[in-house]
Order: structure tokens, then sequence, then C-alpha cells
């Protein structure tokens, strides 16, 4: 196998690269995006599981980001260290650290899936499950048949960014749409004709992640740029602690979602009940769906925003790889101007039309209460999406340098600091109009923070310039 396969990515013309390795890219995550939205469309909108459906969806939501969030971890950290690998020649690095990587994914993916079914009615309780007993009947069904699916889902998003490294992002992209469509198919079949309700959602969602991880497991033994053997398969502690540092990264952004997720859906449910409106029990779901239903369309920017810098990853990794200073700090400058019109672009839509995405979901079933909240929510909450997505670019462009120190500073400061500390304090003041607030402001500080190290990056990056071809 030609260990230089790759070269490519050291001579081919950074636009092109771009959109070769991001636009797959985005598509795949927006395809993965979509499993759990097309879920919360399809239980919005049947009548006889409506916005306690919806909250039930919000409920377990973080609890697949859990899982996510060691999935990329590994299979990130792996695409930038084999894509570093293969850019310096080591190809015997290269292969091993991908067998590494298939063992971590499945001994973990096993583990989380066994703690999800012996702690259910803890974790459900934690993430504002118990909001009425309709929401937490929803919330145990659909989240017994997730936690069933987690191997595979955790798989299949493991290996998408090394099936990406191997040159070959496209497949990867393939793969992930396949189960996608396979979901979207299903899911009305199960939840109308079939009336199976959470349980069919559920279900349809775990075919689609089986089929994504059965394409997964076709490719590694049709790999091009690296060849697993059966010495693949093994523990090195060393290759180990090199490929997971770099997806530290990525873990930490997902996990430090989590944790704001579970402070917003906790301050949701107090403040909510202390509202006039929706401390009525018919009306308690309410703010709890709206802000699950925000978040996911938050989820499909932040997936293009993502998708952008993650498609970057096997480009910067390989010529940081052959020292090449010069093509990393034009892809950065390109990915900067691509966040931002990203940013703009759903900022424009959020900004016009809240009535019109809100009746996606369901709005027609519901009292007024529930869209005058959402219109509310949309605008309020994602109104710094522009200062979003040029932050979540930043530190996984950070993150593919090798500068996992910095990336992981602009996230945890996001996500912990500030996704945390700040959904706590403003409802203080403000009540459930605190929590709308303390998304944009957080986003406000952060990017405070990202336009300090984007500088200092830049004047790294000039130095030891190699003449581009």
């Amino acid at each position: 196998m030609d260990q230089k396969s790759n070269s490519f990515l050291e001579t081919e013309k950074i636009s092109k690269l771009m959109s070769k390795y991001a636009i797959p890219c985005i598509i795949s995550l927006l395809v993965a995006a979509l499993y759990n939205i097309v879920d919360q469309i399809f239980i919005a909108n049947a009548d006889y599981l409506g916005s306690y459906g919806n909250a039930a969806n919000t409920v377990v939501f973080p609890l697949t980001i859990v899982a996510l969030s060691i999935a990329v971890m590994i299979g990130d950290g792996c695409c930038a260290f084999v894509s570093i690998c293969l850019g310096a020649g080591k190809k015997d690095d290269a292969h091993r650290s991908i067998g590494n990587s298939i063992l971590l994914c499945v001994i973990s993916s096993i583990v989380i899936t066994a703690v999800y079914l012996i702690f259910m009615e803890p974790i459900l309780t934690f993430f504002g499950g118990k909001v009425n007993e309709e929401t937490y009947a929803c919330a145990k069904e659909y989240f017994f048949w997730i936690a069933l699916g987690i191997p595979f889902y955790m798989f299949g998003q493991a290996m998408n960014p090394i099936i990406r490294s191997d040159g070959s992002p496209k497949f990867a992209m393939v793969s992930t749409v396949a189960g996608a469509i396979t979901n979207i198919i299903l899911d009305p079949i199960f939840i109308y004709p079939m009336k199976m309700g959470m349980m069919g959602a559920a279900v349809a969602t775990v075919i689609g992640q089986i089929l994504t991880a059965a394409l997964s497991i076709w490719y590694l033994f049709h790999m091009k740029a690296v060849k697993l053997e059966r010495g693949s398969f093994g523990f090195w502690g060393s290759l180990m602690k090199k490929f997971l540092v770099l997806g530290i990264t990525s873990f930490l952004s997902q996990i430090s979602l989590v944790v704001s997720m579970a402070a917003v859906q906790n301050m949701c449910t107090k403040y909510g009940a202390m509202d006039e409106v929706f401390g009525q029990p018919e009306y308690a779901q309410i703010p709890l769906a709206v802000l699950g239903i925000v978040m996911k369309f938050f989820q499909i920017a932040i997936s293009i925003s993502v998708g952008l810098a993650a498609g970057c990853i096997p480009v910067v990794g390989y010529n940081i790889g052959a020292k090449r200073k010069d093509r990393a700090k034009t892809l950065f400058t390109y990915l900067l101007v691509s966040e931002a019109v990203v940013g703009a672009v759903a900022l424009l839509i959020v900004e016009l039309f809240p009535t019109q995405l809100i009746g996606i979901f369901g709005a027609a079933n519901e009292s007024a209460y529930y869209t005058q909240f959402a219109v509310k929510s949309f605008r309020i909450y994602l109104c710094m999406m522009i200062l979003a997505t040029v932050n979540k670019g930043t530190f996984i462009y950070l993150q593919a340098l090798g500068k996992a120190m910095e990336s992981t500073i602009i996230s945890l400061t996001r996500e912990v600091i500030f996704g945390v500390a700040l959904p706590i304090a403003l409802p203080i003041f403000f009540g459930l109009d605190g929590l709308l607030y303390s998304f944009p402001v957080a986003d406000i500080l952060t990017a405070i923070i990202a336009a300090f190290i984007i500088r200092r990056t830049y004047k790294e990056l000039n130095t030891g310039i190699t003449p581009q071809n």
C-alpha cells in the first residue's frame, strides 16, 4: 500500500480540498442530526403523543450526546492522528491506531448501554423527565430502546471520521445517509398506522443505526490508504494517548454540551413551575418541549459549522505533518469566513420565520402558549448564531492543528463555565426569559476569548512559511 497515496492533500488547491472533504462531512453530520430531529417531528405531529412526546424526546436527547461524545473523541482523534501519520509517512502507527479505536469504541459502548439500562430512572429524572407523569412515561419507553442501540450508534459515529481520514469522505457520507433514510421511512410507519408510539420512533432510529454500522464494518475491510491487519487490533498505550489527546476536544465539546443541557433543562423545569401559565399541570411540559425544538434547529446549524471544520481535519493534519503551515493558514481563513456565512443564514431564518419553524413540530395541535413561547425562544435564544458558528469552527480547527489546550479552553469556557453559570444565574433575576438570554450572552463572552486565540494562531502559522505551489 502506498503510504503517500494522500499526498494530493499537500498539492491540491485549498478551496477544492475544502469542498471535497467538508461537503460530505456536513451532509453526514446533518443526516446524523436528523435522526433525533425526525423522531421529534413525527412524534410532535402524532395527536396521541404531542408535546408530551416532544418533551420526552428533549429529555433523552442529551443522553445520546453522552454516547456521541465518547464516539467522536475516539473517531475524531484517530482521524487527526492518522492524517498526521500519513503526512509523515508513518504507516504502522496509522493502522494500529485504527485497530485501537475500534476496540475502544466497542468496549465503551457496551459499558454505556449497561449503565443506561441499570440507572434509567435517576438518569431521566436528572434531565427533567418527571416534569409530569405523561412525559416521564414517554421518556422511559423511548430511552429503553435508544439505549439498546447505543453500540451501533457509537460505532457508526466513531468510524465516520476514520473513513474520511482514509480518503473516502463520500463513503462516510453515504453510510450515514443510508441509515437516516431508513429511519425517515420507518418513523411514520411505526408511529402512525402501527401506533407504536415512542417505541416505534426509537426502533426506527436503531434500525437505521445498525445499517450505518454495518456499512462501516464493510469499509474497514476495503480501506485504501491504510490496510488493517490482525496485528492492528490491540491496546498500545503510547498510540492511544496520542490520538485520544487529539480527540479530547471533541469529547469535551459534546460532554460539556450535556452539562449545559442539564442545567438548562433543570432551570426550565424549576422556573417554568413558577410561571403563571406554565405552572399549570396541563402546560408544564411546554417550555421543555419548546427549548428542545429550538436546540434541534441550533443543532442543524451547528452540524454545518462542525462539518466545515471537521472536514478540514485530514487536510490540516496532513499539511502540518508535511510542514506546510502556509496551507494551514489559508484554510483557516476560508473556514472562518464560511462559518460566519452559515451563522448569518441561520440567524435570518430564526428571526424571520419562527412561526413556520415551530409549525413543523406540531404547533397546530397545541395551545397558543406553545407557539408564543416558541417564537420568543427562537428570536432570543439564537440571536448570536454568527458568533456561535465561528466559535465552534475555531476550536475544532485548533484541535486539527494539534493545539488541544487552546481548543479545550474555548470549548469548556463556552459550555461549562458560561453554559452552566449563566442559565443558573440569569433566571434568578429574569425568570424564564433569563434562561433564553443565557445562550447569546455565553456566545458573546466566548467570542471575545476566541478572538485572542485566533490572532495568536495566525502569528504562529506565519512562522516558517513555505511558498505554496
